[in-house]
């Protein structure tokens, strides 16, 4: 335990390592802001006070040196996609059963299913921190036969295979990593700190999904996944929102994303007619692709958002596991889409 005297005399026992006392001259700090003497001596000493030995007395300067070398905490991050994982971490924030993260961050695509975007506006009213919303633009608009900034997505190929994915990094990894750049307070071409992380970013994937797990790309990120530290699957998170009376957020991914299962081909289909038509139409305007697009023998082969190949309007959606594809989100492997 710490013991400390009066202000201007404070002594702080520390518990880490017998026979050290920190010794305060000038009160400058809570007593209880102050680290154990034991765990600076083992840890955290600086150059100057390498040759310590457990009897020396730590003065006040030195104390104020070490503690400007050290870094602050993590800043914590909601990486927010509106859909049923995030969107259970964000009410949990909110109601303070996990504690609150500095912001949300909610990459927009620009193609997202208009529910999503309902959802997301009552979201924000139930959260007590800010949700920031970041674009690279609209992933359709760049994704056309002759945009001149291009977007790949991974379409089916009818000579086998799928074209190469960077949709994931480019609409949401890379816009929510610039902002959680300004957020921790690095400027435009400031290098991170090495050996330094400077943001926990915070992922809604669950026990069902826990092979989309990875860690960040960038040394000063980690990313962290509450919810599978909670042993959380999706059907727990969609009976947490039963047994709290929220809503119940939607599948939040592109409206003509090409790993969708038939079952929300099926739901498209049937309940939103008009985004319906529009990924049937993009899907026609993608048959050919065009120069630029990368994947092996892209160039050489027509492109479809379904596995069977075939007009997105001609596939026959009865049943996923008879006639289609199961859901594909497994191997969106940033973790970032459908959550």
């Amino acid at each position: 335990m710490s013991a400390c005297s009066n202000r201007q005399g404070r002594q702080h026992q520390g518990d880490g390592k017998p026979g050290i006392t920190l010794t305060i001259e000038q009160a400058g700090h809570p007593c209880d802001s102050l680290p154990a003497a034991g765990a600076y001596y083992n840890a955290h000493n600086t150059n100057r006070l390498l040759g310590m030995t457990p009897s020396d007395h730590i003065s006040n300067q030195d104390y104020h040196a070490w503690l400007e070398e050290q870094p602050p905490d993590p800043v914590e991050i909601l990486s927010l996609g509106a859909g049923v994982q995030s969107s259970t971490l964000a009410l949990m924030a909110a109601r303070g059963d996990i504690k609150p993260p500095k912001a949300a961050i909610f990459a927009d695509t620009g193609w997202e299913p208009a529910k999503v975007y309902d959802y997301l506006e009552w979201l924000e009213g139930q959260l007590p921190f800010p949700v920031y919303k970041v674009s690279r633009g609209n992933i359709r608009d760049q994704a056309k036969p002759g945009s001149p900034r291009f977007a790949s997505l991974p379409f089916f190929m009818d000579g086998g295979g799928m074209a190469r994915r960077q949709c994931t990094a480019e609409f949401k990894i890379d816009p929510v990593n610039r902002k959680i750049r300004e957020l921790v307070g690095l400027k435009k071409g400031e290098r991170a700190k090495r050996n330094r992380i400077y943001a926990n970013v915070w992922i809604g994937i669950t026990t069902d999904e826990a092979i989309r797990m990875k860690p960040s790309r960038l040394k000063w990120i980690e990313n962290q996944w509450p919810l599978i530290d909670k042993r959380m699957s999706r059907n727990d998170c969609l009976q947490w929102f039963i047994k709290h009376g929220y809503r119940t957020p939607p599948k939040s991914a592109c409206i003509g994303c090409p790993y969708h299962s038939n079952a929300t081909w099926r739901e498209l289909r049937d309940n939103s007619p008009e985004e319906w038509a529009d990924a049937v139409a993009f899907d026609y305007e993608m048959r050919d692709g065009f120069r630029g697009m990368k994947g092996k023998n892209t160039l050489k082969s027509k492109l479809y958002l379904h596995s069977q190949r075939i007009p997105l309007d001609q596939v026959d959606l009865s049943t996923d596991l008879d006639r289609g594809q199961m859901s594909l989100f497994g191997n969106e492997c940033e973790g970032m889409c459908g959550v």
